[in-house]
């Protein structure tokens, strides 16, 4: 595909000169593309497609994009195709669900055209030769960043690369720092990716920069909006508990490099989640303390977070929430376990959110007053977010510009662009404009209008708003803690009638059974009903003054107006000649067009092309989004842009911001550095090509020197479950030069031999198993088909290898074995019922009991699990993939194949075995087997032969001697008549 031009029909939507360099880069060689965020990658992608499509039997398979990026290329691609009419575009295909059938996927991928399929169903296609590598084309890699050595992705390179020398392979990505962490990054994600050369395109990049700067520039109005008292000190209390915690974490983790957990790294969106990578191969020797301080981190960030995005009344109730998850039960005298929450500086936290919300408290005189007057002692601050203001400020101007300019003067429309975080900021801001200018003219039910000054006609206020959410908080805040105390006391009566060590059949839905686990966080009011006196409790030290039920309850009815209805209209404007909506159906006027919209990536650029705004309000810093705005406008010179950027200066709004760019940089300066030392990585084996070299990787010379299999050239086999391949094991196993078989199977996940079959559990599908008694099931079938049945209990490789650490994240004390169902473990057709088997342990040592010929094997890593199966295959024969599949089913395949065959049908052997195995199939159950088999004188060869040929246990029961003779013979025949005719009633008789 080298050197390859481009059809000149095909019409290219590439306005910059960047984009051009780029296309035509990937279209001369394959290559790595890592484009700083917001240069628009989607766009470069759809062009290539669109490049691609226009060509005749191409088979171009898109690998790695998620739903909204299959939506976003298709749509781009059926743009191209109306503007250049090519006649052999066909547009994008998607096949991102299992309900896509063999057959359907077959026919497909023969149609050829622009392929967009999952990962997991990619790779076993290619596996069963479903879809021959040999006939694509190309892969498109999205998200290369993702791309890990035991990544699917990687996997399904390997496969291409290993058949298609000559097909072309081109990966993007828009995240260059994953490219930065460990030994030779960049080499190593190339060598994943089977690619040579890294093109590397930052902000800072000379054609980008020209692009974008040598053009007009869109108008940027930066607001650097001051925060209120109260909120700088929420937010150095908050840093300073940050600071406070990584100083413990620090001196209790001297041995792990802590040079990076500073503040200023905490405002990092990931900081959290790499102090938890650390942790977690050592998470079982760690202190309670280290963990809960870990956890603790990641809610001080979301209060860093919510003190700028949430309203006043919002993020109270949310402390609020902080505290009830640290209190104790009533009654408890469990210590609290969060050290930030003994610092003066968490008491500064709670006090100053509360004081932003209302001040004073209540006597009891005030509170025996039927008055609906809100008390004088008791007066609603009701802080409003700074940014409102400005916002109003900034739309007032706009208004008055498009008064005085009412014609545009070029392509782009008067309408308004509002950018958010999230969509919970987006309903802020609507709620607020929708209610700035409803001013409250009564202070709290008063008929007084002196106690609370009118604001200026021309000063939008929230606080309309601000007191419906007050009014909501305080009803939320008055059940609360009778809430609670209804679930403690029903928990508590659950306690006293549980048997210990049972579960009842109706109970198996409940998550936690007995005694709640001791580290399990309670969602409990901290100001509840058992607290006698105000201020600090004396589990923590920021408990929050206690408001009795009759305080709030005051204060809910001094803010609740008499009429509900009358408020609605007065906050929504409603009239009650626009209640019928008939007659105001029509078009919104894009000049008139408020549109509020969350940052969504790549999807952003949709919104500017349809909406084409003259005005965009940042109401939060993004970086991405400044150089979509970039992009836009140089790609329309005919379009005017005017961008107001609000954010909060000294905050952790801005450092998060400045932190973000500045760790771009750093990462494509780190990622140059290494391209221009880089060794050229040859990717060519020469075994793939060599019969001989072939026949040495499969000689194993530590048995017998290699004798033994001297004899054959054949590689290892693998049949595997089609599910499996969620994991990185088939991925390693094909890395061995195994041939791995994906198939449907019905009994186990592997099959090594014809007599090793294993049943993989990652440690938290193995506990669930053990909890709701499926792996019962699965090793009992296993049991019946295989002679040498494996359980395979397989760890993960960045976690501790240890059972204990899951088993004590997992709530430990609450691990109740279900006993009083068929799947419970059983011998002898005696359930068994230990003492206490609340842990994971006791119910694994019942399952070995059960079954003493089931084999335990325990694995740290898929690495290694690769070489136990390597192990286990030595000196044996391999497994036939049609025989496994056909265990558990109830038709011959092998009969079906070679009918097949001999009619005309059929195909490959690899997609045959595909086609088998993926056909609508039924299963036996369980229980009635378990039945048949305590008939007296039942035979494993009887019980084979009745489940094939009859229906239900009801038949079998009603069949005389006559009709079980031809099945099981005569003798067998009588004793199961005799025993389903017996009456019970002969020993009172």
């Amino acid at each position: 595909m080298s050197g390859e031009r481009v059809n000149p029909a095909v019409k290219l939507s590439l306005p910059l000169q960047y984009q051009q360099d780029i296309f035509n880069e990937l279209r001369a060689e394959d290559e790595l593309v890592i484009l700083a965020r917001g240069l628009g990658l989607l766009r470069v992608v759809t062009n290539l497609l669109h490049s691609y499509d226009a060509a005749s039997n191409n088979l171009v398979i898109v690998v790695g994009a998620d739903d909204r990026e299959n939506e976003w290329i298709g749509e781009a691609l059926a743009e191209h195709y109306a503007i250049s009419k090519t006649p052999l575009a066909r547009g994008l295909k998607v096949i991102n669900t299992d309900k896509a059938t063999v057959p359907m996927r077959q026919r497909i991928y023969e149609q050829g055209g622009i392929l967009s399929v999952t990962s997991r169903i990619l790779v076993v296609d290619l596996l069963s030769k479903l879809l021959d590598p040999e006939t694509v084309t190309g892969l498109i890699i999205l998200h290369a960043d993702k791309v890990v050595a035991t990544a699917l992705e990687a996997f399904i390179i390997r496969i291409y690369r290993q058949f298609n020398k000559i097909g072309f392979l081109k990966a993007f990505s828009d995240s260059p720092e994953p490219f930065t962490t460990g030994f030779n990054p960049l080499a190593n994600r190339m060598r994943n990716l089977f690619l040579q050369k890294p093109s590397l395109w930052p902000r800072f990049q000379v054609t980008v920069a020209e692009s974008l700067e040598g053009r007009k520039k869109a108008e940027v109005i930066e607001l650097e909006v001051p925060m209120t008292d109260k909120m700088r000190e929420i937010q150095n209390a908050v840093l300073e508990c940050v600071e406070a915690n990584i100083s413990e974490l620090k001196k209790a983790n001297s041995g792990l490099d802590v040079e990076d957990w500073t503040v200023d790294s905490a405002l990092h969106k990931n900081f959290d989640v790499a102090i938890r990578r650390q942790l977690d191969p050592m998470w079982h020797r760690v202190s309670f303390r280290t963990r809960q301080i870990a956890s603790d981190l990641t809610v001080l960030r979301s209060i860093l977070h919510s003190l700028l995005t949430y309203d006043c009344v919002s993020l109270i109730k949310y402390l609020d929430t902080i505290i009830a998850a640290h209190s104790a039960p009533p009654g408890s005298t469990r210590q609290n376990h969060s050290p930030w929450l003994f610092l003066d500086a968490a008491h500064v936290l709670f006090q100053s959110a509360k004081s932003r919300v209302y001040r004073g408290k209540i006597s009891n005189a005030e509170l025996s007053s039927t008055s609906k007057a809100l008390p004088t002692t008791l007066e609603a601050v009701l802080e409003e977010q700074p940014k409102w203001s400005v916002l109003s400020d900034v739309l007032e101007e706009i208004e008055r510009d498009t008064y005085h300019n009412p014609v545009v003067p070029d392509n782009s429309s008067n309408a308004i662009l509002i950018m958010c975080s999230d969509q919970q900021t987006c309903r802020q801001i609507r709620g607020y404009l929708q209610t700035m200018r409803n001013k409250v003219e009564r202070s709290n039910g008063q008929s007084d209008e002196s106690d609370v000054p009118k604001k200026a006609d021309d000063n939008p206020s929230a606080e309309s708003m601000l007191r419906r959410k007050l009014r909501d908080y305080l009803f939320w805040k008055r059940n609360f803690a009778k809430m609670n105390d209804t679930l403690y006391a029903l928990k508590a009566k659950r306690e006293t009638t549980e048997v210990p060590g049972f579960t009842s059949l109706s109970s198996r839905s409940t998550p936690y059974h007995g005694r709640a686990p001791p580290n399990k966080r309670r969602r409990v009011r901290g100001a509840s009903s058992t607290a006698a006196t105000p201020g600090r409790g004396p589990n923590t030290s920021v408990q929050a003054e206690v408001e009795e039920s009759a305080q709030v309850s005051t204060l809910l009815e001094e803010i609740q107006p008499a009429d509900q209805l009358e408020e609605v209209h007065e906050e929504t404007g409603l009239a009650e000649d626009l209640l019928d909506m008939d007659d105001y159906y029509e078009l919104f006027d894009m000049n008139d067009l408020l549109v509020i919209y969350p940052y969504d990536g790549d999807m952003d650029e949709h919104i500017l092309e349809e909406i084409r705004p003259r005005y965009i309000i940042m109401y939060e810093p993004d970086a991405a989004f400044i150089r979509r705005v970039e992009v836009y406008r140089s790609s329309h010179t005919d379009r005017s842009v005017r961008v107001y950027f609000m954010y909060y200066g000294g905050s952790v709004e801005e450092q998060r911001y400045l932190s973000a760019v500045r760790r771009e940089k750093d990462a494509f300066t780190k990622l140059i550095r290494e391209k221009g030392t880089m060794a050229l990585t040859i990717t060519h084996d020469k075994s793939l090509d060599d019969p001989q070299e072939q026949f040495l990787r499969t000689v194993n010379t530590r048995i017998a020197g290699g004798g033994r299999l001297a004899a054959t050239a054949a590689p290892p086999t693998v049949v595997v479950d089609v599910r499996e391949f969620r994991s990185a094991l088939p991925s390693l196993l094909h890395g061995r030069s195994m041939v791995v078989v994906p198939c449907q199977l019905t009994v186990g996940d592997y099959v090594l031999t014809p007599d090793i079959c294993v049943e993989r559990k990652s440690v938290r599908d193995l506990i669930s198993s053990l909890r709701n008694g499926r792996l019962y099931n699965q090793a009992e079938t296993m049991l019946q088909h295989y002679t040498t049945p494996i359980l395979l209990i397989e760890f993960d490789q960045n976690k501790s290898f240890t059972f204990d650490a899951f088993t004590n994240t997992s709530a430990p004390g609450s691990f109740v074995g279900d006993t009083s169902t068929p799947s419970s473990f059983a011998t002898g057709g005696g359930l068994i019922n230990p003492a206490n088997p609340k842990s994971a342990q006791h119910l694994l040592t019942l399952l070995t009991l059960a079954f003493p010929r089931l084999k335990v094997v325990w694995s740290s890593s898929p690495y290694q699990t690769a070489e136990i199966f390597a192990e286990l295959k030595n000196n044996n024969p391999e497994p036939d993939p049609i025989r496994a599949v056909q265990i558990g089913l109830d038709f011959d395949i092998a009969a079906q194949l070679g009918a097949a065959a001999a009619g005309g049908g059929g195909g490959g052997g690899g997609s045959a075995i595909m086609s088998a195995a993926g056909i609508e199939h039924r299963t036996f159950s369980q229980l009635p087997q378990d039945m048949l088999r305590a008939v007296p004188g039942m035979t494993p060869q009887g019980l084979e032969r009745l489940i094939v040929e009859t229906n239900n246990i009801h038949q079998v029961a009603n069949m005389d001697v006559d009709d079980l003779t031809p099945l099981v013979g005569v003798e067998l025949a009588r004793q199961i008549v005799r025993f389903f005719r017996k009456s019970v009633f002969e020993d009172e008789e």
